[in-house]
């Protein structure tokens, strides 16, 4: 899901920034590189083991390039992320992290400022605009990126989310196709079950593994950018409710989702995922792309494994493409103690060469173009010939709408996630949204 900084950044903390951004850093215009470079690096990420993989080889890379430099290099818990993040920015012990400023759409006009966004209004983030490396990157994804005209972030690649892993030895053995709309997923979920093989995995232990179910519902259901942006208006404006509708018909999907899965799924860690499918556990797990390389380490030769869009809908058009997001965004603090390194570092990572190697071990989709993508991701490029964004970054969430009503689809109160039933969660969810009005 999203990673983006809590409030946890007080507004004192905002200013002082600030001022020191303003005095100390004011020359965020010198290409990386100039001058020598050396010193402590010190980096800061959101762990996953692909990426953290990827950034190990970068990192030992770079102190080859620049023996002088020592990089310290932290990969800590996705939901401890934001208030380290926020410590260590705060601390000015950070020198390249992770950001998404992001302009706000018409639909959520007036909406308080991510915190992101006030950091990099308030100049904490390095203005990369005008780093030559930064033209390495493919236009239309620096389009996707760009807040207020300007770039404050260097994109590692891109991911696609709203898909089903498949054991095509499984689906071979019972003579199954690929599922293209709901009533067939059904079908195909139905014959695994009655062959005693549990349809899907899902990692509930942390709760939000288990909402890609909800992102790949509504990806099914609003299929194109234009739908989304056309439910998060309704939403706005209270013409749609989260009770009746489409609305309601992706939380059905998603109880459904639940029901295919292992049992005591919510006590299952993401982790874990992985390796339950390549034993066999269950024949499908929806997760990411970004989880590829994990997941093919994981079963080796056992087995081949496929990949196809979650068909929510029950029109196959509408399941004919995968929804996508711009992967991990390097962020160079603008009160960072080395500042030279972090933008040599940034110019490093961002050279082809280096760039290759990191998708190729992560997983993601280039955001350079000539950039050779791997099998898997070849394998897909019917699904992704036409980019759609995926929900979560899209949604704009209401500060003062209640936490059921955050996504604002109320994946996590649904039993046997949470106790309620889909009408219980829809309910509970429009109530803390209509509270925000």
């Amino acid at each position: 899901m999203r990673t983006h900084i809590t409030r946890g950044i007080a507004a004192v903390g905002v200013a002082a920034l600030a001022l020191t951004a303003i005095t100390a850093c004011s020359s965020t215009g010198e290409d990386a590189g100039n001058g020598e470079v050396y010193g402590t690096l010190q980096i800061l990420v959101s762990s996953s083991s692909g990426s953290d993989a990827a950034f190990a080889k970068v990192n030992e890379a770079f102190m080859k390039k620049y023996p002088d430099v020592k990089v310290e290099f932290s990969a800590v818990p996705n939901e401890n992320f934001n208030s380290t993040r926020s410590s260590r920015l705060t601390a000015g012990n950070v020198d390249v992290t992770l950001a998404q400023p992001r302009d706000v759409p018409a639909f959520a006009e007036g909406v308080s400022a991510s915190d992101d966004n006030v950091a990099a209004d308030a100049g904490l983030f390095v203005d990369l605009t005008d780093q030559p490396f930064m033209k390495n990157f493919t236009p239309t994804v620096l389009e996707a990126t760009a807040y207020n005209g300007k770039q404050y972030t260097v994109p590692t690649g891109l991911s696609y989310y709203s898909g089903v892993y498949y054991n095509k030895k499984i689906f071979d053995d019972l003579g199954l196709e690929i599922p293209t709309t709901w009533s067939e997923f059904e079908s195909v979920a139905a014959a695994l079950q009655k062959d005693g093989v549990t349809p899907l995995g899902i990692g509930g232990k942390d709760s939000w593994p288990a909402g890609l179910a909800m992102l790949a519902a509504v990806q099914g259901l609003y299929p194109t950018a234009e739908d989304k942006n056309a439910l998060a208006t309704g939403l706005w404006d209270n013409s749609l409710s989260l009770t009746d509708g489409t609305q309601l018909q992706v939380l059905e999907r998603v109880k459904s989702l639940y029901d295919m899965a292992q049992k005591n799924f919510a006590g299952v860690g993401y982790d874990a995922i992985p390796s339950g499918f390549a034993n066999g556990d269950f024949a499908m797990t929806i997760d990411g792309t970004w989880n590829q390389t994990t997941i093919d380490a994981a079963v080796g030769d056992a087995f081949e494994y496929g990949y196809f869009p979650l068909p929510a809908s029950d029109d196959a058009a509408d399941n004919a493409t995968l929804a996508g997001k711009v992967e991990l965004r390097l962020a160079a603090a603008s009160n960072a103690p080395n500042k030279a390194a972090a933008l040599a570092y940034l110019d490093f990572f961002s050279s082809p060469d280096t760039y290759a190697d990191f998708v190729a071990t992560t997983g993601f989709a280039p955001a350079q173009p000539n950039i050779t993508a791997s099998d898997f991701l070849t394998g897909i490029a019917d699904y992704t010939a036409t980019f759609s964004p995926a929900w979560d970054t899209i949604w704009v969430s209401n500060q003062d709408a209640g936490p059921a009503a955050v996504f604002p689809f109320n994946y996590p109160a649904i039993a046997p996630l949470g106790t309620m039933t889909v009408p219980q969660a829809a309910q509970e969810a429009q109530s803390a949204w209509s509270a925000a009005f």
